[in-house]
């Protein structure tokens, strides 16, 4: 069995007809016929059964044909990503991220890619883990890294799980609203007034759903969907939001910020790595990935990802 035969088979298949098929694959009839004829006696089945408009898969055939499909895109993209492989960057590589990790991985990413991929430019696209979902879909990003990978359902796309990403209740240093001292539960968000992004975001989608199982909605003051104007109002007083401790290590360090856990239901989401299928998986491609695991890493070890017990109110 050849892969150009399986080509020619799920050629007559889409047409369904011999003559059709012959047409679509630049091929002569009698020649596209033999190769069939072939496949058939190899496998000891009949593979169509002529109509009085052309032809038919018969149940062998429908079987063969949902390996057939994957055996031959799988072969395709293999000879692309080899391809890629050995190719020089044409062009930037584009890296989609939402605001909250920009904030913190964006400078020292740029370093370490231009020590080890000196030359070679990248172009930063910041959003909602939705935009970046969105860019990612489309081609118009080489990777990202974005939250939440039950979310990643999209076929042109590969994931990998880097890891579970706890969220906080962000308030004012004064904390107007009373939370007070240690965890706070997550009913509370629906009486403390809270400054959360639009849906569908990550965020907004997460604090729903926590406090549906609960039977009640958060207290919506204000809807933001930028998250430097939305921490600008949490600062001065307007109100609380839910984020990740990396987003305001910055801010709670300099006692600009309070910050709470969250409790009753905790409140997480996965980060992954992500790339699309689309485009080539160059070696600056595959280098940006391993930079972006080892500044994650760093982040984590150097307790810039997650708090000690002391930043808690």
């Amino acid at each position: 069995m050849e892969l150009r035969q399986l080509e020619m088979f799920i050629g007559i298949a889409d047409a369904g007809a011999y003559s059709r098929a012959a047409m679509r694959l630049s091929i002569s009839q009698p020649i596209l016929s033999r190769r069939v004829k072939a496949l058939e006696r190899e496998l000891g089945v009949a593979l169509f059964h002529r109509t009085g408009r052309g032809v038919l898969l018969t149940e062998a055939g429908a079987l063969l044909e949902q390996y057939a499909r994957g055996i031959v895109e799988n072969t395709h993209t293999a000879v692309k990503a080899v391809k890629a492989s050995s190719a020089t960057q044409q062009g930037p590589v584009v890296i989609g991220m939402p605001a909250s990790i920009s904030a913190v991985l964006s400078v020292p990413l740029i370093q370490a890619f231009r020590r080890a991929m000196p030359g070679i430019s990248l172009k930063f696209m910041e959003g909602y883990s939705g935009h970046v979902l969105e860019w990612l879909g489309a081609g118009l990003t080489d990777i990202s890294i974005l939250y939440d990978a039950p979310r990643l359902n999209i076929a042109s796309l590969r994931a990998e799980a880097l890891l579970k990403d706890e969220l906080f209740l962000l308030g004012p240093r004064d904390d107007p609203a009373g939370v007070g001292r240690g965890p706070v539960q997550a009913a509370r968000l629906s009486c403390i007034p809270m400054i959360l992004p639009g849906r569908p975001h990550g965020v907004r989608v997460l604090v729903d759903e926590a406090l549906s199982a609960l039977g009640l909605e958060p207290n919506v003051e204000m809807e933001v969907d930028a998250m430097h104007a939305m921490l600008q109002l949490v600062e001065s007083g307007l109100g609380y939001a839910v984020l990740s401790y990396a987003c305001v290590a910055p801010q709670i360090a300099q006692g600009r910020m309070r910050i709470w856990r969250i409790v009753q239901p905790g409140i997480t989401r996965s980060l992954v790595i992500a790339t699309s299928t689309q485009r080539p998986s160059t070696k600056a491609v595959r280098m940006l990935r391993t930079i972006l695991r080892r500044q994650l890493h760093d982040l984590i070890d150097r307790g810039r990802w997650a708090p000690d017990a002391g930043v808690f109110s």
